[in-house]
Order: structure tokens, then sequence, then C-alpha cells
């Protein structure tokens, strides 16, 4: 049988590498940990209903990613007591609210855990698996400068003269530009997901606000890089391959406060479901850019890991055209001659947000360059 589930998470402060933390319930009879999950349902999609699965057994609301990060395997006991294998596809749940009350609170307990407590604690190796690689902080670590400079120190005892000469040949750090500029696309996504899931009056233009003020610090971030390029005599790619990274980042930024922008000038404050998707689509994406940024630092070491989440972030724009196309023409079949204008502004919408997860792909394409030059 197929089922469906969310892997509800949030990121405790705004770094590159905030910790992530994982939101497990536990389940009715046997008491295990577990990530709310269930069935298909007539008329919702995988992921839409795994999102209702998620408001009635752990209470939570938040954006759901409709491309699935992978899948796991289980035996589900029946009542009869006869089992059948499970296969449950799950799907990023970015969680935004945590209700007071829900559906299942009083036969469910639910609790926040680490990415590694919350692997130990389920029992299903492939959901094991899929959590570790969820937050992949064994990649960060990886790619952290800092321990690798401690490994040459304790070796040699030169850290500080080289740590010295580094500094003076390249006094910016563009890696650490870099995952600023990745913590803003983050928080504009947030905000725009925000916004799709139906802000309205001041959380309404709280919403769009923060977006132009994210948008703001990206074009601050970008300038610097492209002045830092200028004056530096030391550079870890090529002056072409920076600089087209960090404006395809800013680019995406730049999307986000224009899809912000026509929900103002137009006045939209109810999204349509694909929207609301497509929205979703943008969190996850932003997120796996933000993973993706510190690995350039070892990218030698980290280029099998940076292919994966590029091939995900293509695989998600293709998916993002799909309902793109479904949206727009269910939209166009229930719209009357009557209101020709209010299609017009949807089809605007919609053409935004597409723009949006296009930029992320350009990023996944420039990161994709730089594997193959450095890797």
């Amino acid at each position: 049988m197929r089922q469906i589930a969310v892997l509800p998470y949030r990121t405790l402060g705004s770094a590159v590498d905030a910790p992530i933390q994982i939101l497990l319930i536990t389940s009715r009879e046997t008491r295990r940990w577990v990530i709310p999950k269930g069935g298909l349902m007539k008329g919702l999609a995988p992921h839409a209903a795994a999102a209702v699965e998620a408001e009635e057994e752990a209470g939570v609301l938040g954006a759901v990613c409709p491309t699935p990060i992978g899948s796991y395997r289980y035996r589900k006991r029946r009542r009869s007591g006869a089992s059948v294998w499970a296969d449950v596809d799950v799907f990023p749940f970015a969680v935004t609210e945590e209700l007071d009350t829900w559906d299942e609170q009083h036969e469910r307990e639910r609790r926040w855990f680490s990415l590694a407590e919350a692997a130990e604690a389920v029992d299903e190796e492939d959901l094991q698996a899929l959590i570790r690689s969820f937050g992949a902080s064994e990649f960060r670590a990886a790619a952290s400068t800092s321990r690798l400079m401690g490994a040459v120190a304790d070796k040699t005892g030169v850290n500080t003269m080289f740590a010295w000469i580094r500094r003076r040949l390249n006094r910016t750090d563009f890696f650490e530009l870099f995952e600023q500029q990745a913590v803003i696309l983050i928080a504009g996504a947030d905000a725009l997901a925000r916004l799709a899931q139906g802000g309205i009056g001041a959380s309404r233009a709280e919403h769009i606000r923060e977006i132009e003020e994210r948008e703001h610090d990206g074009d601050d971030i970008t300038r610097e890089v492209l002045q830092a390029v200028r004056r530096s005599t030391a550079h870890p790619f090529d002056r072409a391959a920076i600089t087209d990274l960090i404006s395809t980042m800013d680019d995406a930024i730049d999307a986000m406060q224009q899809t912000a922008n026509a929900a103002d000038i137009y006045d939209v404050t109810d999204f349509e479901p694909e929207m609301r998707d497509m929205a979703a689509i943008i969190v996850d994406a932003a997120r796996l850019t933000a993973e993706a940024m510190p690995l350039l630092r070892n990218i030698g070491s980290n280029g099998h890991r940076l292919h994966e989440l590029t091939e995900r972030l293509v695989r998600m724009e293709g998916h993002a055209d799909e309902i793109h196309a479904a949206g727009l023409k269910r939209i166009f079949k229930e719209s009357s001659a009557q209101a020709p204008l209010d299609f017009i502004v949807r089809q605007e919408m919609f053409k935004r947000l597409e723009r949006v997860i296009d930029r992320f792909e350009d990023v996944a394409n420039e990161i994709d360059g730089l594997v193959i030059d450095h890797a």
C-alpha cells in the first residue's frame, strides 16, 4: 500500500548553518516516535493530503513542498492482525504555526528533536537515513575551513603564518558573503510563503515589507561582492563564476520582491492552491541553496553532495512547471467572460512565482558549473 507523510521542520536562528529541528509525534497504539502520515485522499494531491495529516495529527500548519525528498518502507499492521508493506512518500514541511488545539492532541505526544535525535528516535532505517540527510550536518562539517585549519595547525604548527598570508592576499571572504545571501533567500522565501498562505491586513503588509527589505539586503551583498572581485588579488573561483553566482542569487530575491509587489498592486489576498504549492517549493529551494553554500568552501570533497542538491533543485523546477500549467488551465476554465481582468491578474501571479523558481534553477546551474570546474 502507498501512504504519504510530512517531515515537519524548523530552523533555530537565521544563520546559514543554524540547527534544524524535526517534529515527531507518537503513534496512537505503540507510542513509537513517527512522522505525521496517512493514506491518499480523494480529490487531494499527495502533498496536500500529507499537510492535512500534519494538522490533524501534529497540530501544525506550514508550507509543504509538492516534491518529495524520498520514501521509506515499513510494516503496517491491520486490525485483523495481518501486516502489509507500506511505502511512504515524504514531503518537506516548513512549520509556520503550532496550534494550541487539534484533532488528535489527546491521542499523541508531539516533540521537537535535533536531526540526530530524530533519526535515533524513529525505528525505520530508511526514514532514519532521510532525516540524517535532510540537514546534512556532516557535509557542513566537511566544508568548515576552521576545522581544516585546526588539522593543519596540529600537524605543522604554521597556521598563524598561513592565516596571516591568507588575510593579506584576500581580505574578502566570498564564501561568507554567499552564505549571507542564502540566509536572505530563506527569509524572503519564508515571508513569501506566509503571504501566499493568506496574510491579510497588517500581517499582509508586514510580509510584503519584509520581502522588500530582504531584497535591499541582497542588493547590498551583491554590490559588496562585485566590488571585492575588482579590488581583491586572490579569488576562490574564476571572477566570472563569482559574479554570476552572487548575481543569480540576487535575481532570486529580486523575483520574490516583484511577486510581492504584484500581490500589493493587484490587491491579491487569496492565492490559488497551486500558487501556495509553488511558494512551498520556493521555501525548500531556498533551504537547499543555503545548504549548498558552505559546501563550496571545500568543493573538491563535497562535489557529490552538491550535485545531489542541484539535481533536486532542477527536479523541483520541473515539478513547479507542471503545477503552473495545471493552475493556469484550471483558472481559465473557471473564469467567466464577465471577469477577464481577474484571470489576467492570476495569470500574472503564476508567472511571477514561476520566475522565482526559475532563478533557483539558475543558481543550481551555476553551482554545477563550479563543481565541474573544481571538484
